[in-house]
């Protein structure tokens, strides 16, 4: 790949006195005596071992029994073995240990549902409520081991259900709220469920979606399945199977309320997250008790700067690893985390900047997608509401195109709060590149890679490359890497690890300019090549999405005799406005403008909407698939399927 990379911007936030002096980050690297970030990079990517240890005793992450070596690298870089010979059970470093502490009366969670209502808990009422949940799960026969379904909106017993299941050993699968039956019981069954939590449903835009009905058929498809806790959330008429069947306020509520937690292995499994794959079952992804939590807690605290008693707010679903990751995370760090179940447009546009005002959101967390929606109802749903609480703006899930993220960065922020671009994956615990509040801003840019990731960026011949496009690509392990796959090491290896030896490949194409800073271009299979140029889809989707008329875009390649591929555009209006030759014309001659002729867009088609994940991130490998009538592959974390249906329609 020879290919150049036009960055393009000028440095546009740089951090205060204010940011610098009391970031966590800072604080960390006072305590180890290291002066710069650059030399934080180096010291933490060459030695592995202290870098964990420190990470370890820096979020006081307590064992019952201390390991012997932090890490052990005996069956190679992709199985490592960390914690060698410690005890701990990561909730007892989410709510047990806090008991006791002026830590226990502080808001441990603020939960809002879609029609207004609120609810919040300490962390000693967490600490109780989970400890009856996990009496209810071991009063079914349930333990170490037990892998255990979460399939529910998100209310506040989502994250009582998912300590309960670690407190008690068990393997916690969360499942998008928004799966059919076959997603779910591909997922439950391929992990051998024993129980389920479930919801009879939950209102969205005003109407009630059923939950219930959906997990009864999965279930009659898994033998493993035999018991499902059903929380009464809308009050919907639901059918209970005796024996199976067990209402969340009648098994759980009559419990006591002081549980032991299990001690378990470090590297006992915790959680299994399923994620898409481009063909076949979608890939589980094994996390421990010493890795996942610890990567996210890690994350939140150098690069959304969360302190004990602030709140952190990311749109999100359990069954997306920022769910988890917000959960365990806060725990950790001693914060507070908010939960929200509902639409972030409804009832009205400013629900989002609503609930930042109401709950004193210090970190809000939002997707590029949801800004260019919010941008189309102008300032005017800003107005009115104090946003003075908050000091960092957080986004991941996909790449950013300039207008969206400078209307974020001026018009809501006021020009003073960073964007914390985050990138990374599930397999990862979290982000490979991230903002931090020591380091400058360049719009839609990551200002390095997280601590402890010894990222870099390859071309073609696996050398590394600065103001290039290439792979991006990690060359040493860290501790939030996941365990493997489930019941399929032979995929995981050939997934991250089959290209250069010892190197993982995250299937992302990347840059780094002369300044140091990072851009994640999409992933390598969303690259287009035309005529000989490599080409990432935000850059004419960025192209057309700056027309008025235009809200959101995607850009596929699909084949061509003599170019290899051709860009076709898929675009969503802005409200009132109408599909027209001429406004195709005037797209296609925007985007040859800006990029030259060869790039020309074979088409621009109109969609009322493109096919998303809960997280908001645009499938562009579906929308090819769905165009040309391939194999579109998993299309379970899909959240409007009919957005498919329209793209097979629309040549």
């Amino acid at each position: 790949m020879d290919e150049s990379f036009e960055f393009g911007g000028e440095i546009v936030w740089r951090p205060t006195t204010e940011y610098v002096d009391n970031a966590r980050l800072t604080e960390f690297m006072r305590l180890h005596n290291i002066e710069s970030f650059d030399a934080l990079m180096q010291r933490s990517t060459e030695d592995i071992s202290w870098f964990t240890d420190a990470i370890l005793k820096y979020l006081d992450i307590q064992f019952y029994e201390p390991y012997e070596k932090v890490v052990d690298l005996s069956q190679g870089i992709a199985w490592p073995k960390w914690c060698v010979g410690g005890k701990l059970n990561i909730v007892h470093n989410c709510v047990d240990k806090y008991i006791g502490t002026p830590t226990e009366k502080v808001t441990a969670f603020l939960w809002e549902g879609e029609d207004g209502s609120s609810k919040s808990m300490t962390y000693g009422e967490l600490f109780r409520e989970v400890n009856k949940a996990a009496n209810a799960l071991r009063s079914l026969g349930l333990g170490r081991g037990d892998a255990i379904g979460i399939y529910m909106p998100m209310v506040p017993e989502i994250a009582i259900a998912l300590l309960a299941i670690a407190k008690i050993g068990g393997i916690i699968l969360p499942l998008f709220s928004g799966f059919g039956t076959s997603a779910i019981v591909d997922r439950l069954g391929d992990a051998d469920a024993r129980a389920l939590f479930t919801a009879d449903g939950f209102a969205r835009r005003g109407k009630t979606i059923a939950m219930k009905p959906t997990a009864d058929e999965a279930a009659a498809q898994i033998p493993s399945l035999k018991h499902i806790i059903v929380l009464e959330h809308v009050k919907s008429p639901i059918e209970m199977k005796d024996e199976r069947d067990h209402w969340w306020h009648e098994i759980i509520s009559q419990q006591s309320d002081e549980s032991p937690t299990e001690i378990t292995d470090a590297e006992e499994p915790l959680m299994i997250i399923y994620t898409s794959g481009t063909t076949g079952l979608a890939k589980g992804a094994v996390h421990t008790h010493c890795g996942f939590p610890v990567k996210s807690a890690q994350d939140m605290a150098f690069g959304t700067d969360m302190h004990p008693g602030e709140v952190i707010y990311f749109m999100t679903d359990l069954g997306w690893m920022m769910g988890p990751w917000l959960i365990f995370g806060a725990l950790i760090l001693g914060a507070t985390f908010l939960l929200f179940d509902g639409a972030p447009d409804f009832p009205g546009p400013d629900r989002v900047w609503e609930i930042a005002e109401k709950h004193n959101v210090t970190t809000l967390g939002v997707s590029p997608t949801l800004i260019r929606l919010l941008m189309t109802f102008g300032e005017t749903p800003l107005q009115g509401h104090d946003l003075s609480s908050l000091r960092y703006f957080a986004s991941t899930g996909e790449p950013w195109n300039p207008d969206s993220w400078m209307w974020l960065f001026e018009k809501v922020g006021g020009s003073r709060i960073p964007i914390i671009n985050y990138s990374g994956g599930t397999e990862i615990s979290g982000g490979i590149v991230m903002g931090n509040p020591l380091l400058p801003l360049k719009a839609c840019a990551f200002s390095g890679a997280c601590p402890g990731m010894a990222a870099d960026v390859f071309d073609e011949d696996g050398k590394p490359v600065i103001n290039q496009v290439g792979e991006l690509v990690i060359k040493a392990p860290w501790i939030g890497m996941t365990r493997g796959f489930w019941k399929n090491p032979e995929r995981y290896e050939d997934t991250y690890w089959s290209r250069w030896d010892n190197v993982w490949v995250h299937g992302d194409f990347a840059a780094i300019d002369s300044d140091g800073l990072w851009y994640i271009l999409g992933r390598s299979d969303d690259i287009i090549k035309v005529a000989g140029k490599r080409v990432g889809p935000a850059e004419p989707e960025s192209i057309v999405v700056s027309h008025p008329a235009v809200v959101e875009a995607a850009a596929i390649g699909v084949p061509h005799e003599i170019k290899r591929n051709e860009l076709v555009l898929f675009c969503v209006l802005v409200p009132g406005e109408e599909p027209s030759e001429e406004l195709r014309d005037e797209l296609r001659r925007l985007v040859a403008t800006e990029m030259g002729k060869p790039l020309t867009p074979k088409d621009i088609l109109f969609v009322n909407d493109l096919p998303k994940t809960r997280s908001a991130k645009v499938m562009r490998r579906m929308i090819r698939a769905a165009y040309l009538g391939l194999d579109p592959g998993d299309t379970a974390s899909i959240v409007n399927p009919e957005a498919m249906e329209e793209i097979r329609r629309a040549k």
